[in-house]
């Protein structure tokens, strides 16, 4: 047995033992099959509608409890749609060690994990015209809307 086979059943007997399939380890970042209208409208008005697995729930509470002050820009909506998104976030916001362990600022781009993934990324990339900032994962990942940003899709554009 090569030690490539080796690992891989390793890691997937670890996977099962914590109750984790392959798939719904692979799931845990898809967008919803249904993603809220509302969500999708207003959010997705100005930066990707983020799969809302990719925060807690404690992160999306506090997103959704300052609208007024999003990240420094007023991102205020009515009540009713407020509330309505904050619901739909609660439901779907991520409920695992590696959202748990939230970043202080709420912000996806800062959490330990994003930071780790993207740590041969060179600052350059992040200021490129084409990708925009780290916030805007769609440049690299075209399948972000979806959730999908398996390492082997990755595009850097020029």
């Amino acid at each position: 047995m090569t030690f490539k086979k080796w690992m891989m059943g390793s890691c997937m007997s670890a996977l099962m033992l914590a109750g984790m399939t392959p798939a719904a380890w692979a799931d845990k970042l898809l967008m919803p099959a249904k993603v809220l209208p509302a969500y999708q409208n207003e959010c997705a008005s100005c930066h990707m509608a983020y799969p809302p697995s990719m925060l807690s729930k404690s992160s999306w509470q506090r997103i959704m409890g300052s609208l007024d002050k999003h990240y420094g820009t007023d991102a205020s909506v009515d009540k009713a749609t407020q509330a309505q998104i904050g619901a739909w976030l609660q439901a779907q916001g991520g409920a695992y060690k590696r959202v748990e362990s939230s970043s202080p600022a709420d912000r996806l781009t800062t959490t330990q994990w994003f930071e780790n993934k993207h740590r041969k990324v060179d600052k350059a990339v992040w200021a490129r015209k084409s990708v925009n900032g780290k916030a805007q994962c769609q440049a690299c990942h075209q399948g972000a809307d979806i959730g999908d940003f398996e390492d082997d899709r990755v595009r850097i554009p020029l």
